[in-house]
Order: structure tokens, then C-alpha cells, then sequence
């Protein structure tokens, strides 16, 4: 038996018209991730396309019923209503174990988006930033000056030098090969604390990302796991304060 290095297995094949990609993989805080997946819920999406690859972990995952399944990416579409394009939406559990396979990865991606008509793709992902953040900036990178005007309207943050050290992963070499294949592309990176997953990242960016599209999406699911969250580190946050001693107590202290 011969294994692909990379293999898309399609349920379907939709036609598209001048369709839009959107990449949300695991990454910093699993802001684009969590973003990724929210839209795609939020729009009932379709799967079409499943993307086997030996550069991902040699495992399968198994779901409640015993069942498995070998790890993977998939590919969902949300064709136009009016109001939205159409749209491409790529997921997954895993990214790339290696330097090439990632590469490999995001070069395959890249010749089904050529294949697909696709003009613009959007990356999206986290900023992390070491703290706590109450309200999360949405930093971002585009292919051109004219798309990083249009998106600094939309409110995304074009900070000089944030991210200092690069984007890293899918969504920094999608947003970099995408300059190669002649395609517009912006990254849209959630600030997070990097310490746990993230949902208040992800609002923030799926917010401008939606009205970027003109998707209608409802929040209230992101808002309830950004609460929880928050009710977490501060439980945190109180077993890791200083306990001041007792006024009875300072005796004892040498």
C-alpha cells in the first residue's frame, strides 16, 4: 500500500462563482479555530471535501459511540444568499507536524483554491500577547497597501511592529503564498493570553469578519464561552493571590 502524502477525499463537487476562503485552524489561543467553526454553525455549512495527510499525527480520534475517525482537515461551502459570497471554509484538529508539511499543506490548499476561482482568502488566528485582555484587538496583515487600507475601515489594527515575530503556521503561508498565486489575502489575528482557548479572541475577530462578508451571525453561544472562561481564571486568579497573614501570626515569622 502506497500512502499519499496528501489526499482530498470530496463527498461532493459544488460549483462556485468567485468564491472566498476562509482558513481557521488550531493555533495561539484557537482563536481562528473556534472563529472558523462558529461560522460555519452559524451559516449551516456543508462538508464537501475531507484532506487526509501523513504529515498530520499518526492517530485516529474516537467519538462517544467508540467510533473513530483518522485525523483530518475538512472543507465546508456556504453558497451566496445575496448577501454573503460564496464561501470556503477549511477546519480541522491538526496543522502540519513539520517545517515541509506544512508547506506541503498549504501549497495543496492553495492549487484547490486556484482550481476554485478564489480571489481573496482570509486566515484567521490569535495574537497572543501573555495577559489577560478585556476587549481584544483585531490585528492584521494583508498581501497589499490597498487591502490593508480596506480592511484598517472595517476596524482591523495594522500595528507597526505587531506581530514582531511573524505569523507561524497555515495562516501566516496561506496568507504568503496567496501573493504568489495572485490573490488578495488577509490574516485577522484575535489578541489572546495564549494560556487557554480563547472565545472572546474569536468574537472579535469573527465579528469584523463578518461584516466584512456581510454574514448575519448570532454571538450568544462565543459570549457564553467567553464567560465561562472568564469565571475560570478568576477562580485562578484567587488561589494564586498572596494570602496576607494574620496580625496574631507575624510573631512566628523569622
Amino acid at each position: 500500500m502506497v500512502v499519499e502524502k496528501i489526499k482530498a477525499v470530496f463527498i461532493e463537487e459544488p460549483q462556485f462563482d468567485a468564491p472566498v476562503m476562509v482558513e481557521g485552524l488550531p493555533g495561539v489561543g484557537n482563536v481562528g479555530k473556534l472563529a472558523a467553526e462558529h461560522l460555519l454553525d452559524q451559516l449551516e455549512a456543508t462538508k464537501f471535501a475531507d484532506i487526509y495527510s501523513s504529515y498530520f499525527p499518526p492517530q485516529v480520534v474516537v467519538d462517544d459511540d467508540g467510533v473513530i475517525k483518522l485525523v483530518n482537515n475538512e472543507l465546508y461551502y456556504s453558497k451566496a444568499d445575496g448577501k454573503h459570497p460564496d464561501l470556503i471554509i477549511l477546519v480541522g484538529d491538526y496543522q502540519g507536524l513539520t517545517p515541509e508539511g506544512q508547506y506541503e499543506l498549504s501549497d495543496h490548499i492553495m492549487q484547490l483554491c486556484r482550481g476554485w476561482g478564489v480571489k481573496t482568502i482570509y486566515t484567521l488566528g490569535g495574537y497572543g500577547i501573555g495577559k489577560m485582555v478585556e476587549q481584544p484587538r483585531v490585528l492584521g496583515a494583508a498581501t497589499s497597501k490597498e487591502v490593508v487600507e480596506a480592511m484598517k475601515a472595517k476596524g482591523v489594527v495594522f500595528s507597526k511592529g505587531e506581530p514582531g515575530s511573524g505569523i507561524v503556521g497555515a495562516s501566516g503561508l496561506l496568507l504568503g503564498m496567496s501573493k504568489i498565486y495572485g490573490m488578495d489575502a488577509v490574516c485577522l489575528m484575535g489578541e489572546t493570553s495564549g494560556y487557554f482557548v480563547d472565545p472572546k479572541g474569536a468574537e472579535a475577530v469573527l465579528r469584523i469578519l463578518a461584516d466584512i462578508l456581510g454574514v448575519t451571525i448570532d454571538f450568544t453561544d462565543l459570549v457564553s464561552k467567553a464567560e465561562q472562561i472568564d469565571l475560570i481564571t478568576s477562580k485562578l486568579k484567587e488561589i494564586e493571590a498572596p494570602v496576607e497573614p494574620k496580625r496574631e501570626d507575624l510573631g512566628y515569622i523569622g
